[in-house]
């Protein structure tokens, strides 16, 4: 089975980036073939400073690395390193209508929030189809906020196929992890950098206290009883710690006499000893970015080879050969 999904090198990654994508994705290197990219063309969309752009490359490289990818199991790769992706990303936009692209929740909702409204924006789930089905991919792990780009692709794919011959694409599969699909930021909101309401992935201890005690909740008293249902820190915790610990502090809310910075601070020592790992690993990695930049080359060589193999069989199934 061959596995693709891939992140966007626009930021310090947040837990939210960890389990809706991150996570899941490490996990599927031992079910098959799996093939994990930096889409740094994508980044541009968002981001125009180049030194910027560069740091967050690296630093997402090493956090992929950090949270258990393992080289020989899988091909982690930058997006810009395939040229090949461009080329499909064009053969699907001639099929492409403009109806479909003008539907899309996250172009929408991006406008909404004062982004420029340029092609690249409006395009965006065109060039992610052509990242999928460049490798043949055959299941793709994403949260929830990009079922419907998944759909766009199986949707271009089939038109392709229905265009040119049925076996042109291979029409991939998504896989959404339901229980942390969508993991709630410190104010209940989906947790997103946009909204300024993340939790790191790594960093400092007395920084990620802070976000996490910055977690809203509402003005009942220590002694009285509070709400379980739709409480942000019961939501956060559940992440981090074990199902006895999570009954612990669902008993504590109900019962009374426990304040929300008790519970907040649980829910940072949860954090804390869930990610040491990761951040021991990244530590180490930050002092050999030789290796690092090598699993990178490889994984490039490894990924063109079979982009090439990819664009060949549609180029000349469009009769560009």
């Amino acid at each position: 089975m061959r596995i693709l999904t891939g992140l966007q090198p626009s930021g310090k990654l947040h837990i939210g980036n960890y389990f809706g994508a991150m996570q899941p994705a490490v996990q599927l290197q031992d079910q098959g073939e799996a093939f994990y990219f930096i889409a740094d063309y994508h980044a541009m969309t968002s981001m125009s400073d180049a030194d910027t752009l560069r740091a967050n490359i690296q630093d997402l490289a090493i956090d992929f690395l950090a949270c258990g990818l393992d080289p020989d199991k899988a091909t982690i790769f930058r997006q810009s390193d395939i040229p090949e992706v461009n080329e499909l990303a064009w053969i699907l936009s001639t099929v492409c209508p403009m109806g479909l692209l003008e539907r899309a929740h996250s172009y929408k909702d991006k406008i909404a929030k004062g982004l420029d409204a340029n092609h690249a924006l409006f395009a965006y789930p065109t060039l992610m189809a052509a990242d999928i089905l460049l490798y043949d991919s055959e299941l793709v792990p994403v949260g929830k906020d990009q079922k419907q780009h998944l759909e766009m692709t199986r949707d271009l794919a089939g038109k392709i196929n229905d265009r040119f011959g049925e076996n042109t694409l291979v029409i991939p599969e998504s896989q959404i992890k339901e229980s942390t699909a969508i993991v709630p930021g410190i104010d209940g909101q989906k947790m997103s950098k946009s909204y300024n309401n993340t939790i790191p992935l790594t960093g400092g201890q007395k920084a990620i206290r802070k976000s996490i005690m910055r977690i809203v909740t509402d003005s009942t008293p220590v002694e009285a009883p509070k709400a379980t249902e739709g409480s942000t820190v019961i939501s956060l915790y559940k992440l981090f710690a074990d199902d006895d610990a999570v009954k612990q502090i669902i008993t504590d809310h109900e019962a009374g006499g426990f304040g929300y910075g008790d519970f907040k601070q649980r829910v940072f020592d949860a954090y804390w000893e869930f990610f040491t790992p990761v951040r021991k690993k990244r530590e180490e990695l930050e002092n050999n970015l030789d290796y690092v930049n090598e699993v990178i080359a490889n994984g490039a060589n490894k990924a063109r080879e079979e982009a090439s193999k990819v664009i060949s069989r549609v180029r000349k199934a469009v009769g560009l050969r």
